[in-house]
């Protein structure tokens, strides 16, 4: 094979994971090439899933006025007038220059670009296939596997039909409708049930489970189904859909138990699938799983000892920030850099709801099942000065504590800009810091930040109230 065709590394893929996985080794010296089979740069971070529906989400909350609504007692909203084009044209806007900001990163690290279907000849050769071009075959010391997902599509829903939409279809609704029914309550259909909720849209939510997004710790979760009622979504739970009538103005959803849900749309969250149909892993000797899921190993090489894979395509938890660490430390050994060695411990987790969530570390019942002593202390948006400016009433920030040592153990909070502030609370968790790192730092105000502090109180009130309660003479020389 030609010099011109052969690589240290050939990825396939330019979403979160490719991208930085390509960057990494391209920093340190080696010869990259990456593979994309569509127009754009970025998968569906950049494109279908992560920006765009975060950005959307916020010209929702705009448009509609929603933040001002309790402040000022009026209703600035502006959905009677605002159309689908209103709603995505800052989106377009923030895709275009993610993809130019992609391209200019692989420019600025001579990363060759090929355009095309990417599949296995053998464990060292990647084919890219063009559409309507004869395909170029890439020789490769390493390669690494970042084709993302795709929504799961289930017989059951008639895709095609144009009031029927998965997760990525959506963005492409050409009017606002007045009901919409979105079924599957995770993390995917919680946001876009949010974000159409603030357009005052009449939203339905369908989720077969019993409890809202299961990895949250149940009172935050609990918290969350809340906000979003007050928003005046209407939860069907544990509900699952049986059958699907789509009519030309409306769909009929029928639900275990005789009930039925009819909305002028309907959006499917019904989970995702590895991208990785077209791959040919056999001819690399690669067996994947369930929805196409590849396993890996705890550097993120497959049962193909030079073939790595890293983000969505690997499963849980399929989040842009930890698949792009993921292809980094894939690619560190991969090529022995002798650079950053392992995944950092305690990951962030950010849902873009409204009320927006995040968390990091345990839960309650994480520590229950550990057999964990702890204390909780909360400090409420409500009772903050920065959360009353905002008019956030719902906003809460928990933090779970050792009982022993008050060393933290782990962080949720609910409310605005809630995926900013757990960043205190993950830092903590990553110096095992506890109680005396919040109560002797001074934190600007108002703020949000100061929750942290008044969190802290809160726990150490509880625990010394129960230590001493626990004595059989909890004031010793004191007679009255």
């Amino acid at each position: 094979m030609d010099e011109a065709h052969s690589f240290d590394l050939v990825v396939i893929g330019s979403g979160p994971a490719g991208e930085k996985g390509a960057a990494q080794a391209a920093y340190f010296g080696k010869r990259v090439a990456i593979v994309e089979r569509e127009a754009v740069f970025g998968g569906a971070a950049a494109n279908t899933g992560t920006l765009p529906s975060k950005t959307l989400r916020e010209t929702s909350l705009t448009l509609s006025g929603f933040r001002n609504r309790g402040l000022y007692g009026v209703d600035l909203s502006l959905r009677r007038q605002a159309t689908v084009p209103d709603l995505m044209r800052r989106a377009g806007a923030i895709m275009a220059t993610e993809r130019e900001r992609i391209r200019a990163n692989l420019d600025r690290h001579r990363i060759a670009t090929f355009r095309g279907e990417g599949s296995f000849v053998d464990p060292h050769t990647v084919r890219a296939t063009p559409r309507g071009k004869p395909p170029v075959d890439l020789r490769a010391e390493i390669v690494l596997i970042a084709t993302g997902s795709s929504p799961r599509r289930t017989p059951l829903f008639p895709f095609g039909h144009p009031l029927v939409f998965d997760s990525d279809e959506i963005l492409k609704i050409d009017r606002l409708p007045r009901t919409l029914a979105v079924v599957g309550g995770g993390v995917i259909g919680a946001e876009y049930a949010s974000t159409f909720a603030a357009l005052e849209i009449e939203v339905s939510l369908i989720e077969g489970r019993d409890r809202l997004l299961q990895f949250l710790d149940g009172e935050i979760a609990e918290a969350l189904r809340k906000g979003m009622q007050h928003l005046g979504i209407r939860f069907y739970m544990p509900k699952r859909v049986v059958s699907c009538e789509a009519g030309a103005e409306s769909v009929t959803l029928r639900l275990d138990g005789g009930e039925s849900v009819t909305a002028e749309a309907v959006l499917v969250s019904a989970g995702r699938v590895s991208n990785t149909a077209t791959l040919d892993l056999a001819a690399a000797g690669i067996r994947c799983g369930e929805h196409g899921l590849i396993p890996v190993d705890e550097h993120f090489r497959t049962s193909a000892p030079n073939v790595y894979a890293a983000g969505d395509v690997i499963g849980f938890p399929a989040l842009a920030s930890t698949s792009m660490e993921q292809a980094r430390l894939a690619m560190v050994h991969a090529f022995d850099l002798r650079y950053k060695k392992a995944l950092a411990p305690v990951l962030p987790y950010g849902i873009y709801t409204i009320p927006e969530v995040s968390m990091a570390g345990e839960t309650e019942e994480s520590l229950t099942a550990k057999g964990i002593d702890y204390v909780v202390g909360r400090a409420a948006y409500q009772q903050n000065a920065r959360g009353q400016i905002i008019g956030d009433r719902e906003g809460m920030l928990k933090l779970l504590f050792e009982r022993r040592g008050l060393r933290l153990l782990g962080v949720h909070v609910l409310g605005e800009q809630a995926t900013e502030l757990v960043h205190v609370g993950l830092t903590a968790l990553l110096a095992g810091a506890g109680a005396d790192l919040f109560i002797q730092t001074c934190y600007n105000y108002p703020t949000l930040a100061e929750t942290y502090k008044y969190a802290t109180y809160d726990a150490m009130g509880k625990r010394d109230a129960a230590d001493l309660l626990s004595r059989e003479d909890p004031w010793p020389g004191c007679r009255t």
